[in-house]
């Protein structure tokens, strides 16, 4: 695609209508910085997916033109997508202290660490690409070493909030740099990506610091063994746990692979501090005295095979919910993953323990690292943005940003509410559509990337839904008769003990319709195979309404 010589362009292809997987790019002639590659988390409409990340067609088309990745923070929805990313297009990667070490677990795991070009930055930061002056801004969020962007190009300047919130009592990370912000308000910034999260919600979001109060009333309430659950990248509500571990002289013991090399990380690089002696063994847990035993672990959206869903099914190898024992969830469930959660508290509830969940009213165990409204107004103030394009979240979420921009003193017609794929381009002060570029979804299944398209996604719905009926037969390599009588397989269609009838009625219609073919001299295996689906599948629907798929095989002897 050729673009207008010496325009600005900002785009999403990710992270707008929809919360996860974010990715978007800033564009002077042909100069491009891409600004963040996340992940999300299939739903039960694709079966077998592992994790779902941004489309990049768009940045493969233009290889040679892509300068670097830069990335505001290390939540999954902002890192999870990289090593997919940079297996297609090895570019520079810039990141905080923090966010370099969370992405450089992941490229470990991959075997992509000693190929990566990774370079650490901070809030002081300043360095050119190509033509675009990149340097950034402190804010705060539920993670220390979050980055605002700025990008100061001939065409125009473009900041990127990031995920933020005005958090001024932070737990471990710095206060959000409102001078900076100004300052940067001051110089002028023509288009503005601001995050849209916490949209609909008035006021100011409650500090980080409100949740480890309420942890630790309920440490000290706790008369047995206290199991937590929490997004292991939540290194500051992770710390608040450790520190109410500590004052109330238990051991700390962590439950989840995540979970087990994010607090590594972050104690290695000073983030978070763990008191010596405090840490044991998850095995080593029921040596201890329950009153003296705090669990921590990954599961808190409910995730089928995290260490929470485990626990609360009883199938935890090292580690058991007994009656008696506190459970608290602090965090918050992520839009779809209602039900997996309600499911887990249900089971919790069932093994007699007292669990403490939810965000709202004063006992809540959790708080959004989201900017509410006054938040959001307060960010378009600092910065005075000519244009707003409001990113990271769903449609009501962005409409709500408009308004509260309008409200605030924006135009409303300066306000682009985008689509994945779309482009906002600038010139002259003016902002305008831009073309539409090519976007969507990237599926992983294992290790595969991008090889699981709509076809094997309806047979995988297919067999979900309705089972699958192989029906074998062998036939003579030279007579082209049936040498045995067909054999028939159901698989997820009918449990066949309870089915010998419908089974048999079956078995009779293959039988009779192979004696037909081969006995009109029909011996091509794709006619036979066609003509076996296409009758048993209209038998099996009059009796059943269902439809499995229908597998026969052909053997020649």
């Amino acid at each position: 695609m050729n673009l207008a010589h010496n325009k600005l362009y900002v785009a999403a292809l990710g992270g707008v209508n929809e919360i996860g997987k974010n990715m978007y790019i800033i564009q002077y002639n042909k100069d491009i910085i891409v600004i963040d590659c996340g992940s999300k988390f299939p739903d039960e409409t694709l079966p077998g997916i592992d994790l779902i990340i941004p489309d990049v067609s768009y940045l493969l088309e233009n290889l040679d033109h892509v300068k670097a990745l830069v990335v505001t923070h290390g939540h999954e929805d902002h890192i999870g997508g990289i090593p997919y990313f940079l297996k297609q297009m090895n570019i520079p990667v810039y990141a905080s202290r923090l966010t370099r070490g969370l992405i450089e677990l992941k490229l470990k795991e991959h075997n992509m660490l000693r190929t990566a070009d990774l370079h650490t930055i901070d809030a002081h930061s300043t360095f050119m690409l190509g033509e675009i002056e990149v340097s950034f801004f402190a804010t705060s969020h539920s993670i220390p070493d979050c980055l605002g962007v700025f990008f100061r190009t001939p065409g125009g300047n473009v900041v990127h909030t990031g995920d933020f919130k005005f958090d001024m009592s932070p737990v471990n990370g710095p206060y959000p740099d409102l001078y900076r912000m100004a300052e940067i308000g001051k110089q002028g910034v023509h288009l503005l990506l601001s995050e849209s999260t916490n949209a609909e919600r008035p006021g100011f979001t409650p500090s980080e610091r409100v949740v480890g109060d309420r942890i630790l009333d309920a440490f000290i309430r706790a008369k047995q063994k206290i199991f937590i659950s929490t997004f292991a990248s939540n290194v500051s509500r992770v710390q608040q746990i450790v520190n109410a571990t500590f004052e109330t002289g238990r051991k700390l013991a962590l439950l989840g692979r995540s979970m087990v090399n994010v607090v590594s990380v972050a104690s290695d690089l000073g983030y978070l501090d763990v008191p010596d002696g405090l840490l044991i063994e998850a095995i080593d847990a029921d040596q201890f005295p329950p009153e003296q035993v705090v669990i921590l672990c990954t599961g808190s959206q409910g995730e089928p095979m995290a260490a929470l869903s485990r626990l609360a099914t009883g199938k935890h190898p090292h580690v058991r919910v007994a009656a008696g024992d506190t459970v608290i969830i602090a965090a918050g469930a992520i839009p779809g993953n209602e039900r997996n959660l309600a499911h887990v508290i249900d089971n919790l509830y069932v093994l007699g323990a007292r669990v403490l969940y939810g965000s709202s009213g004063s006992g809540g165990m959790h708080v959004s690292g989201h900017g509410s409204q006054e938040e959001l107004k307060l960010m378009l103030t600092l910065m005075k943005p000519d244009y707003l394009v409001p990113i990271h979240g769903e449609f009501r979420m962005l409409y709500q940003h408009r308004l509260l921009a309008e409200s605030v003193g924006i135009d409303p017609d300066h306000v682009f509410i985008v689509n994945n794929g779309d482009m906002v381009q600038y010139k002259d002060g003016v902002a305008s559509p831009g073309p539409k570029i090519a976007s969507g979804n990237s599926l992983v299944d294992g290790l595969i990337m991008g090889d699981v398209g709509n076809i094997v996604l309806r047979d995988r719905r297919q067999l979900s839904s309705d089972g699958m009926l192989v029906i074998v037969t062998t036939l003579s390599k030279t007579e082209k008769q049936m040498v045995t009588s067909p054999e028939i397989i159901s698989r997820g269609f009918v449990f066949v003990k309870d089915s010998e009838e419908f089974m048999r009625e079956i078995h009779g219609l293959v039988l009779s319709r192979m004696e037909e073919l081969t006995g009109a001299g029909v011996n091509q295996w794709n006619v036979i195979k066609r003509k076996l689906k296409d009758e048993i599948g209209h038998y099996i629907y009059a009796q059943t309404k269902r439809r499995p798929m229908i597998l026969p095989i052909i053997i020649e002897v």
